[in-house]
């Protein structure tokens, strides 16, 4: 398989399409290497505009969103990312390319290694995979400028909320299937949130989701 023809063929043919015009986000997407993050035997479905499974019920998100994850959250190199649900790693690559560090959580320890040596492999050394209970957040390496969720969820939780710094944002996708929306939700004050839904979707609810306590939105 001609692994450069199909990463511009993604970028190009899904990802550039579907308004993801963000410039810092395609190059990006050409310079980290998606098939070193997918399991061996689904290579070959490494740029294929599916999620692609991980095993222990866990998948990788379709490229696009991905892309309009990046997008949305408009990453600068000063801030701190919590990531919940690492999977392989992939999008914790990403998320480190634009910012200082990101603390990714991961639920099954045998992702969570995996995804250690995907990026050790890679030579990124500016995120910390832990494994945890994502939805309980990191409290102790927060507040956060921006948090990912990397997969869907009923609606976000009071506790990860509680953990996005003044002015940070939050990317998720919430609701249940066949309809879900792709949420950015920004902190204005102490107190107070807003909500943009980007766009419709369906993805794979993360493994913990539906017995993580009480959601607000």
């Amino acid at each position: 398989m001609n692994f450069e023809q199909a990463r511009f063929n993604m970028v190009e043919q899904q990802v550039r399409t579907w308004e993801i015009l963000d410039q810092d986000v395609l190059d990006l997407l050409f310079v980290v290497r998606r098939e070193e993050f997918v399991p061996v035997a689904r290579r070959q479905l490494a740029f294929a505009d599916i999620e692609i499974p991980l095993g222990h019920g866990a998948t990788m998100l379709a490229p696009k969103i991905e892309a309009h994850a990046l997008q949305a959250l408009q990453l600068k190199h000063n801030e701190k990312v919590l990531e919940v649900g690492t999977g392989s790693g992939y999008m914790a690559a990403l998320l480190a390319a634009h910012a200082q560090h990101v603390w990714s959580i991961e639920i099954v320890p045998e992702l969570a290694e995996t995804a250690r040596s995907n990026l050790r492999r890679q030579g990124i050394t500016n995120v910390t995979v832990t494994t945890g209970d994502g939805f309980l957040g990191l409290p102790e390496h927060g507040p956060y400028d921006v948090i990912c969720v990397s997969g869907a969820l009923p609606s976000v939780p009071r506790e990860l909320l509680a953990q996005l710094k003044i002015g940070g944002r939050l990317f998720a996708i919430t609701g249940e299937a066949p309809i879900m929306e792709a949420q950015l939700v920004s902190r204005l004050t102490e107190d107070a949130f807003r909500t943009i839904n980007l766009f419709e979707t369906v993805a794979l609810h993360l493994s913990n989701a539906l017995r993580a306590g009480k959601f607000v939105f």
